[in-house]
């Protein structure tokens, strides 16, 4: 055990290690900036690093699986008792894979429990295609999610759909970033135009396309990536394979507070999904917040909730195609002119005023305030 979570508190769940969580962690600071007693109980992998100082507790459980069926039993069996053993006024699953211990906690303390969908967990591309892992989650979903006593999600799309399908009401909190606006003016200018990639370098993500488009653009375009995940081994063969190693970076894994730093030196953001499934069409990734309110223009999918927000901001640039030489094409297009990327950059920042964590953090305290009421 790394600390001792005293009881009364709201206990959140996540299967991520917990320094990376940029969601989890506003969340669990909000709640505990507003008077709530929280902790935050996550997975600690082997390379995990000491846990940064938050307002709020932390505690990880150690795993000797990395994935897999294995993973999510053993984790899942020993956070249903560290649950059952901690004194609680509410619990909060964050996504499916959580659900099983939390509900089972939740319904034998008597405590409400809290569904906070990150994402269409049974059409994420490592699910999608594999039609028994699917149908045991979409179980899972179709018992567990009912029994919650208050459920929301990332976006409006996604909440239209799990309503339908689950019968239960789903609010919205978007993935808003905090206020940055210091941040941006401070950043370091580099004398090259930076790609930046930043999250789990997973499947489908395109990641493999933009490190093709790079051979399409000249040398003073690099590509930045921040993250790591499953493909972080393969993504960097095929560097090698190419030849790009002086102009592909891989930054790693980094906290919060440093890859803001990093963000606001790109030219321009990446959020390249493959449709492989409803979670990533229907996704309003964090990320893309992250761009906005560092006054990053971005290359995003023209999915349904991008589209939208470009509609009322234009802050992206939207493309059809993961094709490497199309989307070459479409950056030498935004590289060649400065005045739309400027005007971009200005349409972030006027952006950045409305799309921060303060909107979304009003209705989040709304939301734990009724169901502490009993209401």
């Amino acid at each position: 055990m790394e600390t001792i979570i005293p009881s009364g508190r709201i206990l959140c769940c996540v299967t991520n290690d917990l320094n990376y969580d940029q969601r989890m962690i506003r969340i669990c600071r909000s709640l505990s900036s507003a008077g709530y007693s929280v902790a935050l109980i996550g997975r600690k992998k082997r390379n995990s690093p000491p846990l940064s100082v938050r307002t709020f507790e932390q505690y990880r459980i150690s795993c000797p699986f990395y994935k897999g069926f294995l993973f999510y039993a053993f984790f899942n069996l020993q956070l249903f008792w560290k649950l059952l053993f901690t004194p609680c006024n509410i619990i909060c699953a964050v996504d499916l894979d959580t659900l099983p211990a939390t509900l089972s906690a939740a319904k034998l303390k008597r405590v409400p429990l809290v569904y906070d969908a990150h994402e269409y967990f049974t059409e994420v591309p490592e699910v999608v295609h594999r039609p028994l892992v699917k149908s045991v989650w979409a179980l899972i979903a179709r018992f567990g999610i009912p029994k919650t006593d208050l459920a929301y999600t990332v976006g409006a799309a996604l909440a239209e759909i799990f309503e339908k399908r689950y019968g239960k009401h789903f609010g919205v909190i978007r993935n808003l970033p905090l206020r940055k606006a210091q941040i941006v003016e401070k950043a370091p200018k580099q004398p090259y135009d930076i790609l930046l990639y930043q999250g789990m370098l997973n499947e489908g993500r395109g990641l493999e396309c933009i490190i093709k488009a790079l051979s399409y653009l000249p040398d003073t375009v690099k590509l930045w990536l921040a993250g790591e995940g499953d493909l972080s081994a393969s993504l960097r063969k095929q560097v090698r394979e190419a030849g790009l190693e002086s102009r592909v970076h891989f930054l790693g894994l980094l906290p919060p507070e440093a890859l803001d730093h990093i963000t606001a030196q790109a030219t321009l953001g990446l959020n390249l999904l493959e449709n492989k499934g409803l979670s990533y069409y229907y996704s309003l990734a964090n990320k893309a917040f992250d761009y906005i309110q560092a006054g990053v223009p971005s290359l995003q999918m023209a999915f349904p909730e991008y589209l939208s927000l470009q509609e009322q901001w234009d802050v992206f640039h939207l493309t059809n195609t993961l094709d490497p030489a199309t989307l070459a094409a479409e950056i030498r297009y935004l590289l060649s002119n400065p005045q739309r990327l400027q005007q971009m950059r200005n349409n972030c920042r006027n952006a950045a005023q409305t799309l921060h964590w303060g909107q979304e953090e009003i209705l989040l305290l709304q939301y734990y305030r009724k169901l502490s009421e009993g209401k």
